[in-house]
């Protein structure tokens, strides 16, 4: 029985390893839940533990990518947008806090805060916070899911969940393309679509 478990904090942490949007942890949370009936409690904990972990490794290994493939201006230009994040002080944990808590992949959030390198310690307390909230609310809709799975299953590709993914992506490029150094300093609007080597 504790290998199911060890499943739940596996699947959690694979899932938030990614560095490109992709399923919430909580989706794997849920199915693990339902198929093995395990105590919703432990798989919250362990998924979040897992999630959390995931998290922080991406936040290790993008600069390493962004560092490979982006353009030094680019780079720079993600790395001044941190430097603004991290001034703002508790605004910014609150806006951490705020996006965790929304059913929006939390990839961008983090691909940002690494490539801007900041330390994983500023992100993760509010995300952590606002993670075991919105997992705890989607892990114990399992109930639900169970009695309700071929609804489930229909809306896997749902207006809501490509909207999601939609802006997941969107926010990403925004990420990418915009000038950031130019838009908080000049108040100029810039997109600059040769950010790769």
């Amino acid at each position: 029985m504790w290998w199911q478990y060890v499943l739940v904090f596996v699947g959690a942490l694979l899932f938030d390893i990614v560095p490109f949007p992709f399923l919430p942890a909580f989706t794997i949370m849920v199915t693990l839940q339902i198929i093995f009936d395990l105590d919703i409690w432990w798989v919250i904990c362990i998924g979040v533990a897992g999630s959390v972990l995931g998290r922080y490794i991406l936040s290790l290994y993008i600069p390493r990518i962004s560092d490979r493939y982006f353009k030094v201006a680019k780079n720079e230009d993600i790395k001044f947008l941190g430097e603004k994040m991290r001034s703002k002080g508790w605004k910014s944990q609150l806006a951490i806090l705020a996006y965790s808590l929304l059913p929006l992949p939390t990839t961008p959030l983090f691909v940002a805060g690494g490539i801007a390198r900041l330390k994983p310690v500023y992100i993760i307390p509010a995300f952590l916070v606002g993670k075991f909230t919105s997992d705890t609310i989607a892990v114990s809709m399992g109930n639900y899911a169970r009695d309700n799975i071929e609804t489930i299953r229909s809306d896997i590709f749902s207006w809501q969940s490509l909207c999601g993914l939609l802006v997941s992506l969107l926010l990403l490029a925004a990420l990418l393309f915009i000038d950031w150094r130019s838009l908080i300093q000049d108040k100029k609007f810039v997109l600059k679509f040769r950010i790769f080597k």
